[in-house]
């Protein structure tokens, strides 16, 4: 572990000490939303493949968008990036800078990226556990600390409440089960039991194998009795995608933003309305209906049609909530210790073999030859990581939140056994570990579970799922 993150550490265990006489008492609330952008430079590279290209437009613009509560005895931020992920350097800068700069302690920001694929990197070297930040990265945790520091400047009185709506029509779990003898080949030459976004329509398909989460949770945040400040949600759907040729594109995240502020009248108030949609729990959840395909839509019209559709339903349930003016507010951050996978010297083996016979030419390459070389990366990877993992509460609302392309399942388990109720989850976190599976789904393969797409043991989601209700009843008490 590098210096920093080792200071890092101590501040946070330091912070948590100093503030756990104040973990459970209430005050009046005060609020302030802003936003920063963080759109990179033409040119950088687009990723969300497994071959990146360099962006040549910008079709919309990218953002942190920024949340800060107060009730007098604890701060809190949650920050969400309209990026792929972020590094979890990207992070710790971040969140560093906001405690020299505000006060706020490391434990108490909240920071996750959004997941669209039409972003460029905030990753860096994704087999690195900490790294010198790039370019790119310390712009986007200046800003992040940058939008922070405004949303301070709005504080003000207000009031919160939250709020759920089911939402089914768009997600669908992407991973199935087929009729024997019809599943392609994994890039490891093995047959997988369920395949990842298997033909649309075709009549291999028996059943999927596992559920969606269709409720979209949010907290709504308004002056007192009047214009609104911001609204912070949650859905598990990956994303949705469709954008032209090398656009950089916040995705329908953004658009359900927008649309959500037209929908309140809050397009032109002052100060701005901020809309906010983390990605929930949709690491094996996608917006293909396997079963009946859509025809060919436009860049952007699917997008707009789910994130429109999201917003008019997140809307409609606003005239029925019960907002509060004093809460309790509290967070807990843990790092957790989690085993990486080691390949098998079989597995070595065919990867030296695979590489050897490799294109010179990356763009010709095939999926066996970026796993084969994500198989020789994870060499470098360290045989344990200390996983951040945080756990907000604002009144008896708990978030808990893990640095991985979280499985559905995993999620909706949280949402039953936390202590405090309601509950929901935000993916991508602090961080970007891969997909988290469990271990049932180890045990059936697929894209989510090779290796190189996968980099946590098999238990690590009981491991971190565990901890993470821990934590939430340490926030309980």
């Amino acid at each position: 572990m590098k210096l920093h993150s080792l200071a890092l550490s101590f501040a946070v265990l330091f912070t948590s000490f100093a503030e756990s006489s104040f973990a459970t008492e209430s005050g009046p609330l005060q609020a302030g939303a802003a936003t920063a952008n963080i759109t990179p430079n033409l040119g950088g590279e687009i990723i969300g493949g497994f071959k990146p290209f360099p962006s040549t437009y910008i079709h919309d613009q990218l953002h942190a968008r920024c949340l800060v509560l107060d009730n007098g005895h604890k701060r809190i931020a949650i920050v969400i990036c309209d990026l792929l992920g972020i590094h979890r350097s990207v992070s710790d800068e971040a969140r560093r800078m906001i405690q020299d700069e505000t006060g706020i302690s490391l434990e108490n920001v909240l920071i996750s990226g959004t997941h669209t694929h039409s972003a460029v990197s905030a990753l860096g070297e994704r087999f690195q556990e900490y790294q010198d930040l790039n370019d790119y990265q310390k712009f986007v945790a200046r800003r992040i600390a940058d939008g922070v520091r405004c949303a301070i400047e709005m504080l003000r009185p207000a009031e919160i409440a939250f709020g759920s709506v089911d939402v089914p029509e768009h997600v669908n779990n992407r991973r199935w089960f087929m009729r024997p003898g019809t599943m392609p080949p994994n890039p490891f030459g093995k047959i997988d039991l369920v395949k990842m976004n298997p033909p649309s329509g075709s009549e291999n398909l028996t059943e999927p194998a596992g559920p969606i989460d269709p409720v979209v949770s949010f907290l709504s945040v308004r002056e007192p009795g009047g214009k609104p400040i911001a609204l912070y949600a949650a859905y598990s759907l990956h994303y949705v995608g469709g954008v032209g040729n090398a656009h950089v594109s916040a995705d329908y995240f953004a658009m359900f933003c927008d649309e959500l502020a037209r929908l309140q009248n809050a397009t032109t108030q002052d100060p701005p309305f901020v809309g906010m949609l983390a990605n929930g729990t949709s690491g094996d959840i996608n917006n293909i209906d396997f079963v009946k395909p859509r025809g060919r839509k436009e860049p952007y019209e699917q997008m707009r049609y789910v994130a429109h559709d999201v917003a008019e339903k997140v809307n409609g349930a606003l005239s029925n909530l019960e907002y509060k003016q004093v809460v309790v507010l509290g967070a807990k951050y843990r790092e957790l210790d989690i085993a990486t996978r080691r390949p098998t010297d079989e597995l070595l083996k065919w990867a030296d073999e695979t590489l050897a016979s490799a294109p010179e030419d990356k763009s010709n390459w095939d999926l066996s030859h970026f796993y084969a070389e994500r198989t020789k990366n994870i060499l470098s990877y360290p045989e344990t990581l200390a996983l951040p993992l945080q756990v907000m509460r604002v009144d008896n609302v708990s978030i808990g939140t893990m640095p991985t392309e979280t499985f559905c399942e995993i999620g909706i388990e949280y949402r039953d056994r936390s202590p405090l109720k309601p509950a929901f989850m935000v993916s991508l976190a602090h961080g970007y570990y891969g997909y988290l599976p469990t271990p049932r789904h180890h045990d059936l393969g697929g894209y989510e579970t090779w290796l190189g797409t996968n980099r946590l043991e098999r238990e690590a989601s009981v491991k971190m799922l565990d901890a993470l209700i821990e934590m939430t009843q340490e926030l309980a008490e």
